[in-house]
C-alpha cells in the first residue's frame, strides 16, 4: 500500500511539472530568444573538462516528451500530429501547447490516472482483477479527459467568436468608409478590441505585412475560427476583392447578416430552455413535491391497516 502511495504521489507529482513546463513554455522561449539577440556574435569557450550539452529541458523533457507522443500516437492511430495541431488552432491553444506536448499530456495523465486507479482498488480493499479493471477504466477516462478539455474550449471559443463578430464588421465598416484601406482598418480593429476574435484579425494581419496574400491569410483565418458566419465573411471580402465591390457596403451587409443569425440563436436557445428544464424537474422536483403532498397520506394509511 506505501508503495502504490508514493507511486501515485510521485506520478501526480511529475505530472503537475509537465503541465507547469508547458504552460510556461511561450515565456521560456521568449526568454531565450532575447538572450540569444542580446549574445549574438560572441563566441563562448568552454571549461576543460565540462560538456556543454544544453539545459535539462534540452537533454531530458524533449526527448521524453517526444517519446510520449509517439507511443499515444501508436495508440491511437487516427489521431495524426496535424489533427491535434488543428484541434489547438480552434481552440485557440496552438501558441501556447505543442502538438507533441499535447500528446505526451495525455499519455501522463492515462498513466497517472492508471495508478489512481490501482491506489483506489487498494484503499476499498479490492481483488487484484478489479484492481486492473478499475486502473483500466481510469487510464481510457485520463486518455480521453484533455481531448473533452480541448472540446468544450473550442465550442467556448467559437461562441464568443460569434457574438463579436457583428461589432467587428461595424467596425471594419466604419473604417473603411472613413478612408482606410481593409489593412490598417484591421489594425485599427486590433487596437480597440481585446479577444480571441481580436487575436485572429491580428494573426490574419500579421501573415499580410510578412508578404501573404490577402486571400491565403483570410482563408487561413477561416480555417482556424470554423463557423458558418466567419466563412460567409471571409468569402464575401475574397469575391469583392476579386470583382472589385466596395467592401465598405459588403461589410455592412455581413454585420446585419451576422448580427441576424445571432439574433436567431439567441431566439433557439430561449425555445430550447424549457425543454432542458424539464428533465431536471422531473428528476428532482416532482420527486420532492410527491413526498410532501403524498406522505402524511401514507402515513395515515399505515396506522389505519
Amino acid at each position: 500500500m506505501f508503495w502504490l502511495l508514493l507511486i501515485a504521489g510521485g506520478s501526480v507529482a511529475f505530472a503537475f511539472f509537465l503541465l507547469m513546463d508547458v504552460a510556461t513554455q511561450p515565456a521560456r522561449e521568449r526568454t531565450g530568444s532575447i538572450r540569444r539577440a542580446a549574445t549574438y556574435g560572441k563566441t563562448r569557450i568552454p571549461r576543460p573538462g565540462v560538456l556543454d550539452d544544453g539545459t535539462f529541458r534540452d537533454r531530458a523533457l524533449v526527448p521524453m516528451t517526444t517519446g510520449l507522443a509517439r507511443v499515444v500516437l501508436r495508440v491511437t492511430p487516427r489521431a495524426s500530429v496535424e489533427s491535434v495541431n488543428r484541434k489547438l488552432l480552434n481552440a485557440g491553444l496552438a501558441r501556447k501547447v505543442s502538438p507533441t506536448g499535447f500528446l505526451a499530456t495525455k499519455g501522463i495523465v492515462a498513466v497517472g490516472a492508471f495508478l489512481g486507479g490501482q491506489v483506489f482498488a487498494g484503499v476499498t480493499g479490492g481483488l487484484a482483477s478489479r484492481a486492473l479493471l478499475l486502473g483500466f477504466v481510469f487510464a481510457v477516462v485520463g486518455f480521453m479527459l484533455p481531448d473533452i478539455f480541448l472540446t468544450f474550449k473550442t465550442r467556448s471559443r467559437k461562441e464568443i467568436l460569434r457574438a463579436e463578430l457583428p461589432d467587428a464588421l461595424d467596425l471594419l465598416a466604419v473604417s473603411v468608409e472613413a478612408g482606410l484601406g481593409f489593412d490598417g482598418a484591421i489594425s485599427k480593429l486590433t487596437e480597440h478590441m481585446e479577444g480571441p476574435l481580436a487575436e485572429e484579425f491580428a494573426l490574419a494581419l500579421g501573415e499580410m505585412r510578412i508578404g501573404e496574400s490577402r486571400q491565403n491569410a483570410l482563408t487561413k483565418m477561416m480555417h482556424r475560427v470554423g463557423t458558418p458566419e466567419f466563412s460567409a465573411f471571409v468569402r464575401a471580402i475574397i469575391q469583392a476583392d476579386q470583382l472589385g465591390i466596395s467592401l465598405g457596403r459588403i461589410l455592412k451587409v455581413q454585420a446585419a447578416d451576422t448580427r441576424s443569425r445571432r439574433q436567431l440563436a439567441a431566439e433557439e436557445r430561449a425555445m430550447k430552455a424549457p425543454i432542458k428544464m424539464l428533465f431536471p424537474t422531473v428528476l428532482f422536483i416532482f420527486p420532492a413535491m410527491f413526498i410532501v403532498i403524498l406522505g402524511p397520506a401514507f402515513l395515515n394509511l399505515s396506522e389505519l391497516f
